[in-house]
């Protein structure tokens, strides 16, 4: 793969860093609300796969998710976001530095065969049998180990396809395929069922190991992991009595720590306090019971670790 794929009939990229996001697919609306959340600027035209970020010195690159872990552990990209999946399948996890886990295109890579055939339960009951997948590298890593031996020695049949996996097994190509699965509809109509997890995968932000915008790298990486951070967190405001204070920061400890006030009400604090999401009815119900009032919610829009 040669740099040479930015050619001179693309706009001039020579001084700016090529940031690489998924050109179509599952995770292309998501990473494009990402990049407007970091306050990336930029206009795509129809049928371009290159846009000019107008407030950065960056370039962003519209390539196939497949691709992206490749372009960035050859140097050709500087920056990129792709699936987890895609990075072990290529086999480029030792030439990418993982900036961070974006939380968003979650799903696992699964071992699935006919849910009518029951004598099938694992698996290592595939084994010596034909397999067919999207994900070849990762199928034979894991059958191999099932098998005890080497890739080149393994007997499990494993096919490529690119598409359309799931209908490999009814077609009579399949004893079994490797595929990703979300929410498991497709799986399910298909008459499959998941017998084996292989990897859980999620989108992650790379970028190559020797990197020619290391400041402006460590720019992004910080703007998005505030973003994931204003995503993942609220902030709580409320009043309590100094004597309970230690029990309600026990209650609700923050990031590290909460941000105490003193009221011109004698013996009376107010306390600011980064709680999670998914914790936040019953932290304030504890707060309730210790004796806080006046307890607000803010919601975060960004943030800064």
């Amino acid at each position: 793969m040669e740099s040479s794929f930015i050619n001179a009939s693309l706009p001039d990229v020579a001084d700016r860093m090529l940031f690489a996001v998924p050109k179509k697919g599952r995770l292309y609306d998501q990473c494009l609300n990402l990049l407007n959340h970091i306050g990336i600027e930029f206009h795509r035209k129809p049928r371009h796969d290159i846009a000019l970020v107008s407030n950065m010195p960056i370039a962003l690159v519209f390539l196939p998710a497949a691709d992206i872990a490749t372009y960035v552990a050859k140097g050709n990209i500087d920056l990129g976001i792709t699936g987890l999946d895609i990075i072990c399948e290529s086999q480029t996890a030792d030439d990418v530095a993982e900036l961070t886990r974006l939380g968003f295109g979650k799903c696992k890579l699964q071992v699935q065969t006919p849910a009518i055939n029951q004598s099938v339960t694992s698996a290592r009951d595939l084994v010596g049998q034909r397999i067919v997948t999207s994900f070849v590298n990762l199928t034979k890593q894991r059958f191999a180990e099932l098998e005890g031996v080497s890739i080149d020695r393994m007997k499990t049949q494993v096919r490529f396809v690119s598409g359309s996996v799931e209908a490999a097994c009814g077609l009579g190509l399949a004893d079994g395929i490797v595929d990703l699965v979300e929410s498991g509809d497709t799986m399910r109509a298909a008459g499959l069922h998941a017998i084996d997890t292989i990897l859980n995968t999620e989108s992650v932000l790379i970028t190559n190991r020797h990197q020619r915008f290391p400041k402006l790298v460590e720019t992004i990486k910080q703007r998005v992991e505030g973003v994931l951070m204003a995503r993942r967190y609220v902030l709580c405001q409320y009043n309590i009595k100094r004597e309970s204070l230690e029990r309600a920061c026990i209650v609700a400890s923050g990031r590290q720590a909460p941000t105490v006030t003193s009221l011109d009400a004698e013996d009376w604090v107010a306390v600011s306090v980064m709680i999670e999401k998914k914790e936040l009815a019953d932290k304030m119900d504890q707060l309730k019971e210790i004796g806080a009032i006046d307890i607000l919610v803010l919601q975060i829009a960004n943030a800064r670790t």
